[in-house]
């Protein structure tokens, strides 16, 4: 008699909107490790000067900065040194762009693997946001060192209090934005194309709406009350004031800006699941 057969694995249709199918991530960790190797190796693999560029593109940048809105603008930095104060600001708004771009890129740029390979869809995006920890990671030791640098000229002072608990939470906050809202933009960019060129567009416009060259107490009125309806200002705010104790810190700002993060994260991984069923056949 022949004995009955059994599979070692059964792949079932995912009909429910809400099954949001932690376990099996959790199973497919071993792939989300691989692919943040991918990642991580690819972005600078041939190039000269490798994971030196980690530190050398926001070091640009701030640079860049401080000539144009401190020397020229003549923008207020909140009492904050220029340096300090435009590095924090780019540290947590580059972290949170590029998780964004390239989450919000997962299943066309990836439509070859999802043909032919089965594995959760989730386990993508959740790639991108670890690989780009890392380089955030990185970013967070060279404005430490900076930080350090201004305390030994002391042009800043270092207080040792539990504001900087919130700093890990900020970082987590910006991640699962990110995450959220690439998901969704992945979702609707596998039918309209468009969305891809008008994120790539609309991110650099918002950066203007978010103070990173800015600090949010020199606008007032309307002006102030729309950008702190911006998630990512309370974000940047309070980072600021965890490390430096001279920035806009709200408490209902980060409230508000915490829980449109988990609302957004929500909505953005039951919209992946819809579509994760259907999308191969538009992409």
């Amino acid at each position: 008699m022949e004995s009955k057969q059994t599979w070692t694995e059964v792949i079932k249709p995912n009909k429910r909107v809400f099954d949001l199918q932690l376990k099996e991530l959790f199973r497919y960790s071993d792939l989300i490790l691989l692919f943040v190797r991918r990642d991580f190796v690819s972005t600078y693999k041939q190039t000269i000067l490798g994971p030196i560029w980690f530190f050398l593109q926001p070091l640009f940048t701030t640079a860049i900065f401080i000539v144009i809105f401190t020397y020229i603008a003549k923008l207020s930095t909140d009492a904050i040194p220029p340096a300090l104060f435009y590095l924090s600001g780019i540290t947590i708004w580059t972290f949170f762009s590029e998780c964004l771009l390239k989450t919000s890129n997962t299943f066309t740029m990836n439509a070859g693997i999802f043909g032919k390979v089965y594995f959760p869809r989730l386990v993508t995006p959740i790639s991108i946001i670890f690989s780009n920890s890392i380089k955030l990671i990185l970013q967070l030791l060279l404005l430490l060192l900076v930080f350090v640098y201004f305390i030994a000229k002391q042009e800043v002072s270092f207080y040792l209090s539990f504001n900087l608990l919130l700093i890990p939470y900020v970082l987590a906050m910006v991640a699962l934005l990110s995450l959220g809202l690439g998901i969704i933009i992945s979702s609707l960019t596998t039918k309209y194309r468009d969305l891809a060129f008008i994120i790539q567009f609309g991110i650099q416009l918002l950066m203007y709406a978010t103070p990173v060259i800015y600090p949010l107490n020199i606008t007032e009125g309307r002006l102030k009350l729309l950008l702190s309806l911006n998630p990512l200002t309370a974000y940047i705010e309070t980072f600021r004031f965890s490390l430096f104790q001279k920035a806009t810190f709200d408490s209902s700002m980060l409230v508000h800006s915490s829980v449109f993060t988990l609302v957004v994260l929500f909505l953005g991984i039951i919209i992946f699941n819809k579509i994760e069923k259907s999308f191969m056949d538009t992409v």
